[in-house]
């Protein structure tokens, strides 16, 4: 049976250093055992939320630079905007009707994104897990690289294809499987080490961005709260330390050395001292990527061509997918000609 892996951020700013070492660096790892991988920027995702929906054509670019500085070939990889292949929306209409209120429900991360507010929150933040398995689905992946967090929605997209597929009565989709790297690095806030980077942080220095230059990375590092306590010598003294098991975390994601090296190599040590080295260390990892990012996003003619390559095959694939589907459905052919 062939792979084929489908997975994607969303374009709402600037890419950090979480999205990159907890999902991107695992893909390109991954890539070479795959039969076909497609990565999409899922800009109508960020349509869920107003403040996300600001600059998308920007940052629709950026996240594509991006994907390729960070490793991703572009020419064995298929880049693509979400909004660029009309099946997605389509598809998660048809998945709108096999699936139950009660799935969506109990999904976690509506409840946090809405928050007390949840009376308020529009339409697309509540179903976007639907158009998520759309999303998946639509390509028939076999394999979907997320986050420990983002285990429920590759769930919900099991369910929904076996929902659907008893609807039509045809195994019209297979159930892909979600691949969480034992290895990832889970790269913490610089600012509370018990929440995820994020771009939604209203700290700028709780993140690292690609595109931040060596200064602005070191004043980060050097702001980047720790504790009181020296570095272990061994892992196990890094528990209950959030912050300070983070930026080994970190340390070891960039430099190639575990986190038990690092801990032998830095004994002892306060995190003012490794902080130094740190620094040093995440300069040499990423001012290469910073480097072409940079060329990339200068170069609007390649960054067309890689998008529309990507949305020509995404859209082969889909329609075969939603040819598949709607022969099951009873609807109405379409006339030949539209």
């Amino acid at each position: 049976m062939a792979t084929r892996i489908l997975s994607g951020i969303r374009p709402t700013g600037n890419i950090h250093l979480g999205n990159y070492l907890g999902a991107i660096k695992n893909w390109v790892s991954m890539a070479d055992s795959i039969d076909e991988t497609l990565f999409c920027i899922v800009d109508q995702h960020a349509l869920t939320t107003a403040e996300d929906a600001s600059n998308l054509y920007e940052n629709t670019r950026l996240i594509a630079a991006a994907y390729v500085a960070c490793g991703i070939n572009p020419d064995k990889s298929y880049i693509f905007a979400q909004s660029h292949v009309p099946g997605h929306t389509e598809l998660a209409w048809y998945f709108n009707c096999v699936t139950p209120l009660g799935w969506l429900n109990r999904m976690t991360q509506f409840k946090d994104k809405a928050g007390k507010n949840k009376e308020h929150a529009n339409l697309g933040l509540y179903s976007y897990p639907v158009l998520m398995a759309a999303d998946i689905l639509l390509y028939k992946a076999t394999h979907v690289p997320v986050g420990e967090d983002q285990k429920q929605h590759v769930e919900l997209a099991r369910d929904i294809a076996g929902a659907f597929n008893n609807y039509a009565k045809h195994e019209i989709f297979t159930l892909p499987e979600p691949v969480i790297p034992t290895q990832s690095a889970r790269i913490m806030s610089l600012r509370d080490g018990t929440k995820k980077m994020s771009k939604s942080d209203i700290s700028d220095y709780s993140r690292i961005h690609l595109t931040d230059d060596d200064d602005t990375l070191a004043l980060k590092i050097r702001k980047a709260k720790t504790d009181m306590e020296p570095i272990p010598q061994v892992k196990e003294g890094l528990e209950n330390r959030p912050e300070a098991k983070n930026l080994m975390g970190i340390y070891s994601a960039v430099s190639g050395k575990s986190i038990e090296q690092a801990c032998l190599q830095f004994e002892g040590q306060p995190f003012s001292a490794f902080k130094s080295e740190l620094t040093d260390a995440l300069i040499n990892h990423l001012e290469p990527i910073r480097r072409k990012l940079t060329l990339l996003l200068d170069d609007k003619d390649e960054l067309d061509r890689i998008i529309t390559r990507g949305a020509t095959r995404a859209n082969i694939l889909s329609q075969e997918s939603l040819s598949d589907v709607k022969s099951h459905l009873n609807l109405y052919p379409k006339p030949k000609g539209l």
